[in-house]
């Protein structure tokens, strides 16, 4: 069977359980909705995710997910006293950023080119931007529905012209699960085409360098990046990532460890700091 079938297919699955894990979906379910016998499904989705459908859906449990954090961990400020490493960290190897001009952006992409299109991944579907100078937004879909990125994406170029083109950023899709998953290639740096602050371009900068497997809190990255009493001005500079995922902003979390604020929900954030594990 075409493996592009099939990823479409577990991606499919990945976003109904993101918007419906509370219902506790079984295994029988998921494998009539893919349209497969169970076992076979079981077997295909732990192929593609490397866990099975209901241990997925324990780890995106609340209380579950607050445990992870909680279980041997470092304190969070060592991962950037030690530059501890895990084996999928993403980091600046991995990414070139590119910023655009002052200029570029009070023309509000007048006059820009950026290519869109989704990407089935093991964490749901993806919707990927680039302009010629590299990957210039990264979102996701909510409840399945692909009007809400396309929307936020829009809003911060309104003059720009926007292509639809799913084959165009495959590339680009599978680096960035290569370098999520670990495998990224420091010989082949995927370029980012990024504008911000100094102050947001330094928060991302320290959401870099976040381990895989690791979290840190707010006020954590605050004292990394200016003082400790900067918490909120740092929670706005996370929430204004453009690019998911890339840069880890799902990585921080609150110093009493509950797991919200992300702008594609709290489902999708205990989603992927589950798989992480």
């Amino acid at each position: 069977m075409d493996n592009r079938f099939i990823e479409k297919i577990i991606a499919e699955s990945i976003d109904y359980l993101v918007a419906h894990y509370t219902e506790q979906p079984d295994l029988d379910f998921l494998a009539r909705r893919a349209g497969y016998e169970a076992t076979h499904f079981q077997k295909l989705f732990k192929q593609h995710v490397g866990i099975s459908p209901k241990r997925l859906v324990q780890y995106m449990n609340v209380r579950h997910a607050r445990a992870l954090l909680q279980e041997g961990r470092p304190l969070l400020d060592a991962a950037f006293e030690t530059g501890l490493s895990g084996p999928a960290r993403l980091h600046d190897l991995f990414v070139a950023c590119e910023g655009v001009t002052p200029g570029d952006v009070r023309k509000k992409g007048q006059g820009l080119r950026i290519v869109y299109g989704f990407f089935y991944s093991v964490i749901g579907e993806i919707l990927i931007a680039r302009t010629e100078r590299g990957v210039c937004w990264l979102g996701f879909l909510i409840d399945g529905k692909p009007e809400e990125p396309l929307a936020r994406m829009k809003a911060l170029w309104p003059e720009a012209y926007f292509i639809h083109d799913d084959q165009a950023v495959r590339d680009e899709g599978e680096q960035i699960m290569d370098i999520w998953q670990g495998r990224g290639d420091s010989k082949k740096r995927l370029a980012l085409d990024l504008y911000g602050t100094n102050f947001q371009i330094q928060v991302w900068q320290a959401l870099l360098r976040i381990p895989c497997r690791h979290t840190v809190t707010y006020g954590a990255i605050a004292r990394e990046v200016c003082t400790d009493r900067a918490s909120r001005a740092v929670g706005n500079a996370v929430g204004a990532n453009p690019v998911s995922l890339l840069i880890p902003c799902h990585r921080v979390i609150r110093s009493t460890g509950i797991i919200d604020n992300y702008a594609w929900g709290s489902a999708r954030k205990k989603l992927i700091l589950a798989l992480e594990q």
